[in-house]
């Protein structure tokens, strides 16, 4: 067996990228890295990083039972770029580490793998990919998805929103462009004719 293509699957922040993903594992049996699951892995409780947080930032990001307040930390860290910058170098490095172990076993050329990382362009990860997806949809449903998803205000929502690259210089350098703005099969169709193109 040798190495297959990867795909990384990338996006703004509620834009559809667990949906494009979901879609590709059930109707194509990709199989998928998640960057999320690696990043929950990486501020687990008792892990060297998330003691690292908790000096930072004291007991505002700590819930009773010793695990990471997410919403207070992202608070934060999406109000504040150094911090935001030091929260991801922290975790970032452990994430790629994580991504490389896992792509460098053999894996069958068709299907590809699917790397779902937010942070693919901005944490530098692309040479880990042979091609980038990028999901988009309009600015106002991803801000009315986002605010509805986690329950956030306008005024947080906006904050996670304009904290990351804009979408149109994601676009730039993508590969593939998947506009989530209409119905769930539209969106499938894109995914569709991409992954035929693709492989």
């Amino acid at each position: 067996m040798t190495q297959g293509k990867s795909i990384g699957l990338t996006g703004g922040i509620a834009t559809g990228k667990s949906t494009v993903s979901d879609y590709l594992a059930t109707r194509y049996q990709c199989r998928i890295l998640d960057a999320d699951i690696y990043a929950r892995e990486a501020v687990a409780q008792g892990s060297p990083i998330l003691q690292r947080i908790f000096q930072r930032y004291g007991d505002e990001v700590r819930d009773a039972d010793g695990s990471l307040k997410r919403q207070a930390l992202g608070n934060i860290v999406f109000r504040d770029e150094t911090e935001k910058a030091w929260l991801e170098s922290q975790i970032h490095p452990l994430v790629r580490q994580r991504f490389a172990e896992e792509l460098s076993g053999d894996h069958p050329a068709n299907p590809p793998v699917v790397c779902v990382i937010p942070l693919l362009i901005e944490a530098n990860l692309v040479d880990l990919v042979d091609e980038i997806w990028v999901v988009t949809c309009k600015p106002d449903q991803q801000l009315q998805r986002l605010q509805t998803r986690n329950q956030l205000s306008f005024d947080q929502a906006q904050d996670r929103i304009q904290s990351q690259m804009p979408l149109r210089e994601k676009i730039k350098v993508a590969d593939v462009v998947l506009d989530n703005s209409s119905d769930l099969a539209t969106l499938q169709q894109q995914v569709d004719q991409a992954l035929k193109r693709s492989c």
